[in-house]
């Protein structure tokens, strides 16, 4: 939708706003935050904050959300699932959570891998996983969860896959068989095992002899492998057996597409390189979608509960309804820094805050605690864990519709900015 006229403009904003009482009228949590002063000024400040985003359009819409001590302090929708405004957001809407799969889906089935004995964090990737090259196989699981290895960034795999415009034997083809029966794209589908081919390129893949942090996802893409070498469970049972379905995390699920209607999922890209159609309920992120929808690096879908679930397991120490699903010890370990000598903020995993705070290149609030840690999501997403403040923040948008370019999100700061808004809350009532 475009606004040329100040009419318009003046229509759009009466719009949001009736969208935001709307959206305040219903609630998915259980228990809702007091009406205080406190909270009707924590609600204009994110509602303007959403309201300017929205009318720059670095997204079509997202949920908010957030809890303190356990309990949820904000909840709440807005804007719609796409720019034609016919479907609006609300507080059970489900999103791509891109990256955020890295920790709430690779790295958390490590931790119980660890637990159980089965994992080392100082063996060598080949321990673990056959049919490995060197320097690949000789990579450490320590400095591969925490972006110490390294491994090259990334690897366009559908762009690998493709010679002089024809895909490689045992890969895409855009006739539907027997064998090519994961529909991938429009007229387009996926052999039925094209993990090894992946797995080929990133045993290609370059490794910096420098040992310094440097994302890559690559190592992402084999966690399912490994965590099925070692639980002889897939990658998903593990999952769904030990802390999704416990947690009653019902959205928290991969390809939802599956399972859940269009109109519970909010879309992202419209692929016009790839997947020649608008991605609706399958993974943004492509290596993934080849990967039949699951993988380590992409792939999780969730709403702003379900994940609020996992999380708060986590601050609560690894209990959520007095049941017990991680050590503290394990928790301490993987969140917290493993190279702080190298330059390198990273824990197991997760993200921590940066050691000099950038206002340009944090995603955090600069009021985020040592202690804290977290991720975000390319699709547009964010959770942040505080256990110095027991607070917790969840961020959910599809910013990449229909075009991840430009990432107004994070030009205009909208994620550290309402995070912030929330630690001034909390500062707020301790000085009552």
């Amino acid at each position: 939708m475009t606004y040329q006229t100040s009419r318009c403009t003046f229509c759009y904003i009466v719009f949001i706003f009736i969208s935001f009482v709307s959206c305040s009228q219903k609630s998915a949590i259980a228990e809702n935050p007091t009406d205080t002063l406190d909270n009707m000024t924590l609600d204009n400040k994110i509602n303007g904050i959403v309201a300017r985003a929205i009318n720059e359009r670095a997204f079509p819409g997202c949920v908010v959300f957030a809890s303190h001590k356990g309990k949820p302090i904000f909840h709440k929708a807005y804007g719609y699932l796409t720019y034609d405004s016919l479907l609006q957001v609300d507080m059970s809407t489900i999103y791509d959570l891109a990256s955020i799969t890295k920790v709430t889906a690779a790295t958390l089935s490590l931790m119980k891998l660890y637990e159980e004995g089965k994992l080392g964090l100082d063996n060598n990737l080949g321990d673990y996983v056959h049919g490995l090259s060197a320097p690949i196989s000789m990579l450490g699981i320590r400095e591969l969860l925490a972006h110490q290895s390294g491994l090259e960034p990334h690897i366009l795999f559908y762009d690998k896959i493709r010679v002089d415009g024809v895909y490689m034997n045992k890969t895409l083809s855009h006739v539907r068989t027997i064998d090519y029966n994961w529909r991938i794209g429009r007229s387009l589908y996926a052999y039925s095992d094209i993990y090894p081919v992946l797995k080929s390129f990133i045993n290609k893949a370059e490794v910096s002899m420098t040992k310094k942090y440097r994302y890559s996802g690559l190592f992402f893409y084999i966690v399912p492998e490994l965590v099925k070498n070692l639980s002889n469970k897939s990658f998903e049972s593990y999952l769904y057996k030990n802390f999704y379905e416990p947690l009653g995390a019902e959205t928290l699920r991969f390809n939802a597409g599956g399972k859940f209607e269009d109109r519970e999922i909010a879309p992202t890209e419209l692929d016009a390189l790839f997947r020649m159609e608008l991605v609706h309920g399958n993974v943004h992120d492509e290596g993934a979608q080849l990967m039949r929808g699951v993988s380590g690096n992409a792939g999780l879908f969730s709403n702003a509960e379900d994940l609020a679930k996992v999380w708060q397991m986590l601050l609560n120490d690894g209990e959520y309804r007095n049941f017990r699903y991680l050590k503290p010890q394990t928790i301490n370990l993987f969140t917290s820094v493993q190279f702080p000598n190298n330059d390198n903020r990273r824990g197991l995993g997760f993200d921590k805050i940066h050691f000099d705070y950038n206002p340009v290149l944090s995603h955090m609030a600069k009021s985020a605690s040592v202690r804290s840690y977290g991720h975000t999501g390319f699709t547009g997403t964010m959770v942040w864990a505080d256990p110095d403040e027991d607070l917790l923040f969840i961020f959910l948008s599809n910013r990449v519709h229909p075009s991840r370019s430009p990432n107004k999100l994070s030009e205009l700061r909208v994620r550290p900015d309402i995070h912030q808004v929330f630690y001034d809350y909390l500062e707020g009532l301790e000085n009552e």
